[in-house]
């Protein structure tokens, strides 16, 4: 972990290669006059709106939606199967079939799901739940599927010998709208009060003494819900695609864990509202899910529970290349060849894949070996099989 002393509060940074712009975001956050003790950084951080993906900060009595991202409850779902072996025809008939069964990018289901009542939830918060209720409709095409950028399914093989399928997607559009909306309340609200926080940080914060932060609070932990609906909807499917193939196919208890959210915590004796944007808790004994980039390695973990840290750790290998950069810099041939020499099923067709090949990726096992004070690897899990958002 490296001390980076600020004007502000102090940035501690488990990330060994922090760009320039993230590190100026960070700078942003430790100016904040609400945010408390350090703000702390991932080993996988890089650069986000307003604040590091990769980030941890701590607030007293204020939230900012930038702080939890446009995905709302974002996350990772992993599932362990009975399995030791899998045939590779089998694979790829079970990989069309999640094609098949799973919308992915910006296709929707044709048939409504039922997801979360939103009456009772109204019930329970006591609030109007504005941004939901006008997105409900709509959310109940989007639940079980996938997205896209960096979203995928992946079926994997474990160092404790079995077969595995991980998920990692969100809220969908359901918590873009929310997080749009809210950042321009927030943004309204501040230029109100003549905020200290710069409008160019893009990090407008709603005081936990108004109105509109029960409502933000009321609507996010909708979509964190939402999100953890989308994916074990998803989980339930593939379950029954591999019992298809399979039939003496079974499943162990799923493993679930956000990486996109606010939650009020206690750390270091006091209250606090902890925002995790693209950082996964890890608090002690807590197990969690550490994905690599397409063709590497992922990773069952045990938290262990580092104060330093917020009890966090990385959400995954973290971007050293934009999207577009990566396209244009990275070898379509080259990032093939590190797939299929490795027999891995993949989703890289074309150049615009390359937005999301390993070579635009941090190396995965860097980043774990950086973060040894945070967590403890349980099992190691090799890709045999991607689909990509």
């Amino acid at each position: 972990m490296n001390y980076i002393e600020t004007e502000g509060l102090a940035i501690k940074s488990w990330c060994a290669n922090l760009d320039e712009a993230s590190l100026k975001q960070a700078l942003n956050l430790a100016k904040l006059p609400f945010a408390f003790k350090h703000i702390a950084l991932m080993p996988d951080a890089h650069s986000g709106y307003g604040m590091p993906i990769g980030g941890i900060l701590a607030a007293k009595d204020a939230i900012i939606p930038n702080a939890v991202g446009v995905d709302i409850g974002c996350g990772m779902h992993a599932v362990k199967s009975n399995l030791t072996e899998i045939d590779k025809d089998v694979l790829k008939k079970i990989i069309g079939k999640i094609r098949e069964e799973i919308p992915v990018g910006f296709d929707h289901r044709e048939k409504a799901v039922e997801i979360l009542p939103l009456n009772e939830w109204q019930e329970k918060t006591k609030t109007p739940m504005t941004i939901v209720a006008r997105q409900y409709y709509a959310a109940t095409f989007q639940a079980g599927t996938l997205g896209g950028g960096n979203h995928f399914i992946e079926i994997q093989k474990g160092s404790d010998g079995y077969i595995w399928f991980m998920i990692h997607s969100g809220s969908r559009n359901l918590g873009k709208q929310v997080a749009d909306y809210y950042n321009d309340q927030a943004k309204r609200l501040n230029a109100l009060f003549y905020s200290s926080v710069p409008k160019e940080a893009d990090l407008a914060f709603i005081p936990v003494t108004t109105p509109l932060f029960k409502e933000y609070l009321a609507e996010m932990n909708f979509c964190v819900e939402f999100a953890l609906l989308n994916r074990t909807i998803m989980a339930n499917i593939i379950k029954d695609i591999f019992l298809q193939e399979i039939s003496i196919c079974a499943f162990e208890n799923d493993i679930d864990i956000a990486h996109n959210y606010c939650k009020n915590e206690e750390h270091f004796k006091n209250r606090l509202w902890i925002h995790r944007k693209g950082a996964t808790a890890a608090f002690e004994g807590q197990i969690g899910i550490i994905p690599g980039s397409q063709g590497t390695k992922s990773y069952i973990v045990k938290g262990l529970g580092n104060p330093e840290s917020f009890m966090s750790c990385s959400h995954g290998a973290g971007r050293k290349m934009g999207r577009k950069q990566a396209i244009r810099e990275l070898n379509l041939e080259t990032e093939i060849h590190k797939l299929e020499s490795q027999g891995i099923l993949h989703a890289i067709r074309g150049k615009e894949d390359l937005e999301e090949a390993a070579g635009a990726y941090k190396n995965i096992e860097d980043v774990m070996e950086a973060q040894k004070d945070l967590v403890s690897i349980e099992v190691e899990l090799s890709p045999l099989a991607v689909v990509k958002g």
